[in-house]
This record gives C-alpha cells, sequence and structure tokens, in this order.
C-alpha cells in the first residue's frame, strides 16, 4: 500500500518543534507504507546556497533522521526524496503542516534557525498596547490649541483648523491647489492623553503605541521636520516628559514611532521649501552638514520614498546619519533621557539590517527593556532584500513586528471569507516559522492607521482598492451588517486577548469608531458617543488578560472546531483558560478532549479539562461535562479554572 506522510507541526514528525536555536538537534520523522520501504528515502536540505542529503532509517512504523541545525542564524528548507530500484524518483514537500506528492521539485518545508542568546523584553510579550494618533485622540484645551497652530502660520504653513471635534477629516485637495495635502488638524495633543490616561489603563493598556509626534508640517507627522523637538501642536519637551512620567505611575510605557528612512522635505535637514533660511538644508545649499544623508542626482532631483517629493530618501549608513540617530547626543538617547526607550520602526523594510542592528544596540544599551518593533507586512522569516534575506528574527535585530498576517487572517474569518481551519493553519503556520521571543512579542492588531477599521472590515467591506477616494469617503455598511461587525469585534478582542502575543488597540475601535482606509480611519474619537456596550466588552475581555497568568505565558493549544468556532486554551500548573469564538449565526456545541488541538510545541501535553469553570466573558451552558458546552450565536466565551 502507497503512504508517505509527514506533518511540520506535529511532534511525532519533527522534534523539537518551530524555529530553533543554532546548534539544535532536530529529529524529522515521516510515516511509510509497504511500496515506500522499497524506497532510498531522504531528507534534501537546502542551507546557506547548498543543498545536502540525509538518508533517513527505520525508526519503529516510521523512517527518521536527525539534523543538527548550522552555527548561525539562517532559514533552512527541507523536503524528501524517496529513490527506487527502477530508477525512477519521488517528491514530497509543503510549506507548512501536512506534505504532499510533488511531479518534480517540491515545495520545501521551513526551519528558522536563530540566536540562542535572543530574547525580548517580559514586559512587552505579558502586556497590552494602546496606539494612538496623536492629532485625533484627545485636545486638551481649544484655545491652547489655537495658540499652538500659529507655529505653522509662522513658518510660512497654511495649516486648516477643524472647529468642531466631530467634523470628518478632509481629504480633497484645497482650492488652488493640486493635490491632497494632509495639513487639517483636530488639535489632539499630549496633555489631552495625559488627561486620558486613567481610561487607557482601564483596558489593562502597559504600552502605548504614539504615532509621530516630532515636529512636521502635515498632521500624520511622517515627514519630519526635526527629530529633536516634540511638535509644537502636540506640547513641548515638558508636556512629554510629564506624559512618560504619569503613564509610568500607571505601569504603562511609551513606544515611539521612529521615522528614520526618510525625512520630510519641508524639514531643518533637506529645505526645499524654503521655511528654515536659504542655507540652513541640503536641498539649496550643496555644503550642508545634511547634504550627504541625501542621494541628489546630477539634474537636481533626489531619490524620494515611493516617488513622493516631499518624502526624500535619507541614505541610512552615512556616518553622521547614524551619529545623528544613535549617538552621545543622538535621537534615540534624547527621548530615552525623556523616558521613551520602546521604537517601532516606521517601514522597516526599507532600512539596511546592520542599521536596525546599530538601533538595536543604542536602544537596549539605554533600555535592556526597551522593545524595537518592526513594520513589517509580509512573512518577516522570508522577506527578502538587496543583500538577501532579511535579519529580522535572527537575534540581532527585531524584537518583533505589527502582526499584520494576524491582522488578515481575522479579517478573512470574521468577515467570512475564509473558514476556522484556515484561520488556524494561518495562526499554526506563524507559530511555526517565528522564534519563540520573536512570536511572543509579536504586535497583534486588528486595527491601524493604515488598514481601513476592523468593524468596517468585518461587516464586509470591499477591499479598499475597490472603491476611490470620493466612494469611501461615503461608504456604510447596511445596518444589518454593521451590527453585525460591531459583534464581530467582541471576537477579534478574545482571539487577540487569548492567543499568544501581545493584543494592540488601536484608539476609537473599542468605542466603535468605523472608517475604510487613510484618511478615513484616522477620524477624532467619540468621546461622549462611544458605543458603550462595545466599550465595557471590550474593557472586560482585555481586563481578564491582564490578570490571567495563563492567558500572558501559558501553554497553548488552539485550533478549528468546525468551520466557524475557533478555541484558543492557554494553560499553567495554576490555571486553564478556554476562549472559544463563534461567529455563525446559530448556536454551536464544543466539545473538547485531552487530545484536542495537537499542533505546536505542546501538543504532546495530555490535557485535563474536567473541573469547575467559571465564565469570566459570555454564557457558559455546561453539557453534560466541563469539557463540552454551547456557545450562543456570534459570541465569544472566555471560561477558566484554577488547577
Amino acid at each position: 500500500m502507497k503512504r508517505f506522510f509527514h506533518h511540520s507541526r506535529l511532534l511525532k514528525y519533527r522534534t523539537p518543534q518551530g524555529a530553533v536555536t543554532c546548534g539544535t538537534v532536530v529529529r524529522l520523522s515521516c510515516e511509510i507504507g509497504e511500496d515506500e520501504r522499497r524506497a532510498v528515502i531522504s531528507v534534501r536540505f537546502r542551507c546557506s546556497g547548498q543543498e545536502t542529503l540525509i538518508r533517513m532509517k527505520p525508526d519503529g512504523d516510521l523512517v527518521s533522521c536527525e539534523w543538527t541545525a548550522p552555527a548561525r542564524p539562517q532559514l533552512v528548507e527541507y523536503s524528501f526524496l524517496l529513490a527506487y530500484p527502477d530508477g525512477h524518483a519521488e517528491y514530497y514537500g509543503g510549506n507548512s503542516g501536512e506534505g504532499r506528492y510533488f511531479t518534480s521539485d517540491p515545495d520545501f518545508f521551513r526551519i528558522v534557525v536563530y540566536d540562542p542568546a535572543y530574547t525580548t523584553p517580559e514586559w512587552f510579550r505579558r502586556g497590552i498596547c494602546y496606539q494612538i494618533f496623536p492629532d485625533r485622540f484627545c485636545r486638551s484645551s481649544w484655545e491652547d490649541f489655537h495658540n499652538r497652530i500659529n507655529y505653522e502660520a509662522g513658518m510660512g504653513r497654511h495649516p486648516k483648523v477643524h472647529e468642531r471635534w466631530s467634523e470628518p477629516a478632509l481629504y480633497k485637495a484645497s482650492v488652488g491647489e493640486k493635490d491632497y495635502v494632509p495639513d487639517d488638524f483636530f488639535g489632539g495633543d499630549l496633555n489631552g492623553i495625559i488627561s486620558k490616561l486613567d481610561y487607557i489603563a482601564s483596558f489593562g493598556v502597559t504600552c502605548i503605541y504614539l504615532n509621530p509626534i516630532f515636529a512636521s508640517s502635515s498632521n500624520h507627522r511622517y515627514n519630519t521636520a526635526d527629530y529633536m523637538i516634540i511638535d509644537p501642536i502636540l506640547g513641548s519637551d515638558d508636556d512629554f516628559r510629564r506624559l512618560c512620567e504619569e503613564a509610568r505611575r500607571r505601569g504603562i510605557r511609551i513606544m515611539l514611532d521612529g521615522v528614520f528612512s526618510h525625512t520630510g522635505s519641508d524639514s531643518i535637514y533637506f529645505n526645499r521649501e524654503g521655511h528654515y533660511g536659504l542655507k540652513s538644508g541640503a536641498y539649496h545649499d550643496p555644503s550642508s552638514p545634511y547634504r550627504e544623508w541625501y542621494l541628489f542626482n546630477e539634474d537636481g532631483t533626489y531619490k524620494c520614498w515611493w516617488n513622493f517629493e516631499t518624502l526624500p530618501d535619507v541614505w541610512e549608513m552615512t556616518p553622521s546619519y547614524i551619529e545623528f540617530i544613535t549617538g552621545e547626543h543622538g535621537v534615540i538617547r534624547k527621548w530615552a533621557d525623556a523616558g521613551a526607550t520602546s521604537w517601532r520602526l516606521d517601514v522597516a523594510d526599507e532600512l539596511p539590517d546592520e542599521f536596525i542592528r546599530i538601533l538595536r544596540k543604542t536602544i537596549k544599551e539605554c533600555d535592556p527593556e526597551g522593545v524595537i518593533l518592526g513594520e513589517v507586512w509580509e512573512d518577516p522569516t522570508t522577506k527578502l532584500g538587496p543583500e538577501g534575506r532579511r535579519g529580522y528574527v535572527n537575534g540581532d535585530e527585531l524584537d518583533s513586528v505589527m502582526n499584520y498576517g494576524f491582522t488578515d487572517a481575522l479579517a478573512d474569518f470574521l468577515s467570512g471569507k475564509k473558514d476556522a481551519y484556515t484561520l488556524s493553519h494561518k495562526l499554526q503556520t506563524q507559530r511555526e516559522q517565528y522564534p519563540a521571543p520573536f512570536y511572543a512579542a509579536a504586535m497583534n492588531l486588528i486595527s491601524s492607521h493604515d488598514v481601513p477599521r476592523a468593524a468596517t472590515v468585518y461587516a464586509g467591506a470591499p477591499d479598499r482598492s475597490e472603491l476611490t477616494r470620493e466612494q469611501q469617503a461615503v461608504y456604510e455598511p447596511p445596518k444589518d451588517k454593521i451590527e453585525y461587525g460591531l459583534k464581530c469585534m467582541r471576537l477579534a478582542a478574545t482571539l487577540q486577548a487569548s492567543v499568544p502575543g501581545v493584543p494592540c488597540i488601536y484608539y476609537g475601535d473599542e468605542a466603535g469608531l468605523a472608517g475604510m482606509a487613510d484618511p478615513f480611519n484616522r477620524a477624532p474619537y467619540p468621546w461622549k458617543q462611544e458605543n458603550l456596550p462595545l466599550l465595557e466588552d471590550l474593557r472586560a475581555i482585555f481586563s481578564i488578560r491582564k490578570e490571567s497568568e495563563a492567558m500572558q505565558s501559558g501553554k497553548c493549544r488552539m485550533g478549528a472546531v468546525n468551520q466557524d468556532v475557533f478555541c484558543v486554551i492557554r494553560y499553567t500548573d495554576h490555571e486553564t483558560v478556554i476562549s472559544c469564538v463563534n461567529r455563525s449565526e446559530v448556536p454551536q456545541t464544543v466539545s473538547l478532549s485531552e487530545n484536542s488541538f495537537p499542533e505546536g510545541p505542546d501538543g504532546n501535553d495530555l490535557l485535563d479539562l474536567e473541573g469547575t469553570y467559571s465564565a469570566l466573558f459570555g454564557e457558559y451552558i455546561a453539557l453534560g461535562s466541563s469539557s463540552e458546552f454551547r456557545i450562543a450565536p456570534l459570541s465569544a466565551l472566555i471560561l477558566a479554572r484554577k488547577n
């Protein structure tokens, strides 16, 4: 009988599971049938540009081999070759999970090899993030805002002021202007954030991630004008220090947004617009100390970020630029002294690996508990750059990434595009390929300033590429779909709180904010107009996470119960937490056993699920035993038992 089987996420076939440290001995096994016993079976390893074969040997009902991971971090691939006596060969491989036969060169499974000294800050892995777009969160004083906006006018700019907090953000070019410019301001500021720290802390938040706060001509501030001062519209350096101090008193750290791949053209460094004097920047002055940061062509044009002329690219490896960012009196150390030692790196995939390594070294020198997080949209273990595979997960660059893979997987599941089995495959694949410290520190978000709001996505909104800006500005899902999307927010929050990684709340999601892509996902927070039932439910869910050792750092078993129900079991010696979500509009029965969801590094544990559970969130209807229960339509359920 013909049978060949390997599953990369089951301990029976690959031990240890997932990414491994340098020098680890990995055991690979396969099941074979009678036909395959005639073949010489080998594992094909691709490593450092070379391919090697290791012959597998009989191992009871299996064939197995052992392989030692290389001494330096890298990505290793493997597949299987079956060579028969008659001269023909068969190929077996896959990407993650169960393999299959191929008629020719197969897909290769992957093993990520990383530095054994690699670790990530425990406070971050166990915590909860809250992302704030500063102009749109909270305005402390209308009068102060009007006074501070005069700074922009004094620089020769023409900012637009929203008279009412509830106005929609602008998205069209102003009269007399060719293109839309994001220079409309609502006046959110640092003192406004300080005034809401107790509110933020009520969700169990331990880290506030701020979109850029340095001086800039735009409301998003990704076109930095001066890295060394807080944007005067937001407040002062002293206001920032007070924010850091007040946040620390509540157990919250501040994460800044580092925009280091480009500056603004309207900046003290480039100064194309001349607002800093004609002889102070690289554009007008060839002898400027900043000239060597930029790449000018012979005709006077310059390299830009994605061809936006207002965003001149920086040559990051210029010694003077490295010194400016990481030196004794540089950007990283200045703001560390002010109280912020963690950074999210904008467009990390456009920063050289060596530059990221230098950033990491500086951040960790300022504070070993500082976090360096990358904006990387694709799989960070396989991302390629000019120098080959990027080193994000090797152990000497990023602590982790904004986990847009998680965002997309949840969106596909909750909007009905994919089922729970697909969700399980995507989440298990990440768990397999990410180093354990990296995986535990992944920022698991459902919305951000760069993607449509989750409530809108879950309500079945079309892809943003299918709508013009004018259509996005007025888009609203049907009323019944809006209600469905808001119910799904509770399901998403439950999964954020339950799976390994760091849940991140994008300001206003908890209040029911909706909206398509930028700038419609950046509406002001609806103070006094929140969806209070949703807000209280999300506060309850994330508060459960904050108090639960098992949900923060326990072992994990997770998977699909059926196409509509996904379940996560987190457990320690002292606590077991079962989280389930049901996206369907009918009740579902969940039956769990000691062998449920065997994939991953904890898959060989025999789960002891019997006992008395409390429903921490949702309605619990036990059916015969503690491990069999009913979950209501479109609902989430969190059960806990002290062991």
